[in-house]
């Protein structure tokens, strides 16, 4: 199976999606076809032996839309962007000319025609005797004719689009405003020519109806396509983050930063961007990686750092070597994810979709039926026409096809914001429904690499323990080692002398010279081989054993000199994320392959429920999978390699940013901040954006609800109004304002 992306355009509605994936899902070979109405991106897939994309191109026209196929390549769709939006710029300034234009001469329009006929007893506005419905009908009428016409020019889309779909068997919102409009046009037009032979006729003219409604439903559908280029915010913002050009360090020559190769060396001068994935060989800098990883604070770099294409460098000059470009660097590996989360529908969108689609058939045909019947009962051909235009212009589904992607954008690019990338809006929307989160110990809730936890010198002598345990780790290749020295490092004991006669005995410690001495570092077997009395600190050792931790003796020529407790400490945010987890109701597993002891520490420190101890890599999915049985909804946290089954197992993976690419590639969710705080924030933003959605589909549904039958006439019967097709178009743009509104306003939520 093929997955592709195409450009869609021409589409104005919920109908409108939902015919172009009516359409294509009827091709043979095709497995999926989503259409995001927000981005006007087709998300299809299919089977390359039955159809080709040139044929899923022509269904696409034949329905009356316009189709292309997306860049694959990040650098073309990074290209293509400035032009795509310089064009919907543009596109939007021609809008915005054309609804002055429309709203200037709608209001004159309203003047003339509806001047004369205040209600409430209010005095007629002044208006020259020339065009005076009252001595000069043919010339109220014509002048009337004259401000409508350009109005109609102004709003031709609707026109073109709506009777084109309409012809193609795939009526739109186009469709409806454009029969409406049409219709109140083509019986004003009728009735001006009859006014010479029955002046009566004038109080049947309808050119206000359809130019106002034309001009408010404009008016509707350019708030909504400005607030909706907020919406697509966050893939631009991410797009534009790469740079250029980069600078080769060899030659100091400039370069295309998509000719970069894997192994080149850049210089990044201070406030310039970084253009590729890295590994710093030279140089000292702050790097502000916000965009990219929500981290607000800048990050220090030097020799060995690694750096992500574009990040910020600050205040120092780094020569990076580039290890990641293109599709592999992470910055197209975020916009990707953001682009999936934003194409791919979550399963409440379906609800709407199965709607949208029958929606506007059903709609014209209430309106027809409603225009019949009340003709039948008797009622004037004004008054059926009324009813006719009003139900078509009020039915309008854009609200409908907005609700749900508008609030899909909006979260996901929230989440992007924060260092939080959502794969799909269908994960966006099962995030809400987790009960229980099993979090992975090394690398999750702890820091993953070993530090030095407590040093214990026997009499005090603690310059004399690290001086010798500086000198004799050095050597060694051991994760322990490295932590000790480091911790030696930072405590101001540099190795001033090296160890002669170095040994490594396997499972014990080692042992060397130094300055003639013998040193031994290890477990208390190796120090008891050695005939080193250990008694002094056995307490303290088993102390810090029981708690997870690995403690090493240090003796010097049979003389005990004390202990260094090595372990893997626990992230400083990690009880805190916990603890925010139980707020909102969530219950918390630990599961690691640590022994008991060290596990019911660790478990007790950070506060989770449950921890489940001794798991092979090989048994986290069978763990995952036992409480998914249980009935609970399961989030797996997790960062290596042997994780990646537990994640894809999981309801819904989530992977820390700095762990393997497997546990990513395998994740839902990626926290690209490695900070386990955003776990919280992920299952807040998931239940925000769904709350935001129902709240649109209610009021989407409502509004249609309401006001279709009264625009029918339903309350005429009983003393009530009948809706102006003005006041429907009105309502019908306020309701789609309203939903985008509403979904702007989640971009703006604290997590």
């Amino acid at each position: 199976m093929r997955e592709e992306r195409y450009d869609i355009s021409g589409m104005h509605c919920a109908a409108c999606s939902a015919s172009v994936e009516r359409v294509t899902r009827k091709l043979p070979g095709v497995e999926r076809s989503d259409v995001n109405l927000t981005t006007g991106v087709m998300t299809i897939c299919y089977d390359e032996m039955q159809v080709t994309p040139e044929q899923i191109v022509a269904k696409v026209e034949k329905a009356g839309f316009g189709a292309a196929l997306k860049p694959e390549r990040r650098e073309q769709a990074a290209a293509a962007a400035p032009a795509k939006e310089s064009s919907e710029e543009a596109e939007l300034k021609r809008r915005k000319t054309e609804l002055i234009v429309s709203a200037v001469l709608s209001a004159a329009l309203l003047y003339v025609s509806m001047g004369q006929m205040l209600p409430f007893g209010l005095p007629a506005l002044p208006l020259p005797d020339i065009v005076s419905m009252h001595t000069h009908g043919v010339n109220f009428a014509l002048v009337q004719l004259l401000l409508a016409v350009p109005v109609l020019y102004c709003g031709r889309r609707f026109f073109t689009g709506g009777f084109k779909a309409l012809f193609h068997g795939n009526p739109n919102m186009d469709s409806l405003v454009a029969i409406g409009s049409a219709c109140s046009f083509v019986y004003s037009v009728v009735m001006t020519f009859l006014i010479s032979d029955n002046p009566w006729q004038v109080h049947n003219l309808y050119y206000e109806s359809a130019a106002v409604v034309l001009t408010l439903v404009s008016l509707g559908k350019f708030l909504e396509s400005r607030n909706m280029q907020k919406t697509k915010g966050a893939i631009t913002a991410l797009m534009r983050l790469a740079p250029d050009t980069a600078i080769l360090a060899d030659t100091g020559r400039e370069v295309p930063t998509s000719s970069l190769q894997v192994g080149d060396m850049v210089l990044v001068k201070p406030g310039a961007r970084i253009p590729a994935d890295g590994a710093v060989t030279g140089g000292e800098s702050s790097v502000n990686e916000a965009m990219l990883t929500g981290e607000s604070l800048p990050v220090e770099k030097g020799t060995g750092s690694e750096v992500i294409g574009g990040s910020v460098n600050l205040n120092g000059a780094l020569y990076v070597k580039v290890t990641r470009t293109g599709e592999d660097s992470t910055l197209a590996r975020i916009i990707r994810f953001v682009e999936d989360a934003q194409g791919r529908k979550a399963p409440i969108s379906k609800v709407a979709d199965r709607v949208a689609g029958v929606f506007v058939p059903v709609v014209m045909s209430i309106a027809l039926i409603a225009a019949v019947v009340w003709a039948i009962a008797g009622q004037e051909l004004p008054f059926v026409l009324r009813v006719f235009t009003s139900v078509l212009v009020i039915a309008c589904p854009c609200a409908l096809g907005l609700a749900t992607p508008t609030a899909i954008m909006v979260g996901t690019g929230l989440g992007a914001k924060h260092g939080i990338l959502i794969r799909s809006g269908e994960i966006l929307e099962i995030t809400h429904s987790v009960d229980t989160v099993v979090l992975d110990k090394t690398g999750t809730v702890t820091e993953g690499t070993p530090a030095v936890t407590e040093v214990v010198p026997l009499s005090g002598a603690e310059a004399e323990l690290l001086e010798a345990a500086a000198a004799v780790e050095a050597v060694s290749a051991h994760p322990l080692a490295a932590a000790i020295t480091a911790y030696a490092r930072e405590n101001g004991f540099v190795p001033s002398v090296h160890p002669e006669d170095f040994e490594n005995l396997s499972g014990r410690g080692l042992r060397a010279r130094l300055d003639g001495a013998e040193v031994l570092a290890g477990n208390r077997r190796l120090l008891e081989e050695g005939g080193v009395d250990v008694s002094a600190l056995a307490e303290q050792a088993d102390r810090l054993a029981a708690q997870g931790q690995t403690p090493m003796y240090f003796a010097r020529d049979g003389r005990l000199l004390g202990l260094i407790s090595v372990a893997d400490p626990v992230k400083d945010t990690s009880a805190a994320a916990i603890a925010k987890m139980k707020e909102l109701g969530i219950r918390t597993v630990l599961l690691t392959g640590d022994n008991r002891a060290a596990a019911d520490h660790i478990g007790a420190l950070v506060g989770v429920d449950e921890v489940i101890a001794e798991v092979l890599p090989e048994e986290k999915a069978g763990v995952v999978e036992r409480l998914q049985a249980q009935g609970r909804t399961v989030m797996m946290v997790g960062d290596g390699i042997n994780d990646a089954p537990a994640l894809t197992a999981a309801t819904v993976g989530c992977a820390i940013g700095s762990g393997s690419d497997i546990a990513i590639e395998s994740a839902d969710i990626v926290l690209m901040r490695s900070d386990l705080q955003d776990v919280p924030r992920a299952l807040r933003l998931s239940r925000l954006t769904l709350r935001d959605i129902k709240e649109n589909l209610f009021w989407a549904f409502c509004y249609n609800t309401v006001g279709i039958p009264i625009a029918a006439g339903l309350l005429v019967p009983f003393g009530g109004p009948l809706l102006s097709p003005m006041f429907a178009g009105a309502a019908m743009s306020l309701s789609s304002v309203c939903v985008v509104g509403n979904a702007l306003r989640l971009g703006r939520a604290k997590l």
